[in-house]
């Protein structure tokens, strides 16, 4: 669609890049899978203990509450993408339930071969919950459980028989240039329509909240939109009426446990 003089690589501004750390999980036995309780017990050791290792690589995101886990196996197919932005959404992946069920957690995102987990807020520590989130992903993948149930991953940029022109290019420039980038950093964009020169947008993983996604959503995203097709007057986050409503509750359920902290405090 694009000649070959336009399809020159355009970087997405920041883009900070940060030295991955890896870690090594050593564990000993091989904890079972209990179907009832969703939830693995621990292994039943006779007078021989199996060791398996296995390396889990960690990479720092421009957000610094999200962190990307790369199990080092894949866990969606190539460009795929899945946000579980609240326990909510996590019912259709056993793996994101699992996720959520560790304190601190606030929101779970697959990308092809990592995993980007958001704490809280500041007060919650990577190194407390760090090693649960190595332990509960280490399992997992050894159980054989798929990580999906009955839910497509995101296709959004799936281009369709009704796009026009137009939006064919967007979809192609989001897909081929601008979301590899984005995932790089363990987050991704999502399209969501294009009108009256407008792109909508919707950020997520390690995107969502990003002290930088507003400078990368104008700087990088439109930029690059506005230079390869002119129709682009500018692209803009929008937030879908899930999302809404799950930061609505969450927000709620945030207001409720400072006040109870308080009321504490006082007696």
């Amino acid at each position: 669609m694009f000649t070959q003089s336009t399809r020159r690589f355009i970087r997405l501004y920041p883009l900070i890049k940060f030295k991955n750390s890896v870690s090594q999980i050593h564990i000993i036995g091989k904890r079972q899978w209990n179907k009832k309780n969703e939830c693995f017990l621990l292994p039943k050791l006779n007078n021989e203990q199996f060791v398996r290792n296995m390396f889990i690589q960690t990479q720092d995101t421009p957000n610094p509450n999200s962190l990307k886990f790369l199990p080092g196996t894949k866990v969606l197919q190539e460009r795929q993408t899945m946000d579980f932005p609240s326990l909510k959404e996590a019912a259709s992946s056993p793996l994101a339930k699992l996720l959520f069920r560790i304190e601190g957690v606030k929101a779970v995102f697959f990308g092809p071969d990592f995993i980007t987990v958001t704490k809280v807020d500041d007060d919650v520590e990577w190194k407390i919950i760090k090693p649960e989130i190595f332990a509960t992903i280490m399992d997992f993948f050894a159980s054989g459980l798929p990580i999906l149930l009955d839910v497509k991953p995101n296709s959004d940029t799936e281009i369709l028989e009704d796009d026009d022109e137009v939006v064919q290019m967007i979809k192609e420039l989001l897909d081929t240039r601008i979301r590899p980038t984005v995932q790089e950093d363990g987050g991704d964009i999502q399209y969501l329509g294009f009108e009256e020169g407008i792109v909508k947008l919707k950020m997520q993983g390690s995107c969502t909240n990003c002290p930088s996604s507003v400078v990368t959503l104008k700087s990088g995203i439109e930029n690059m939109l506005q230079f390869y097709i002119p129709e682009v007057k500018g692209v803009e986050s929008v937030e879908d009426e899930i999302s809404i409503i799950t930061k609505y509750e969450f927000e709620k359920m945030e207001r409720k446990l400072k006040e109870k902290e308080k009321e504490k405090s006082k007696e």
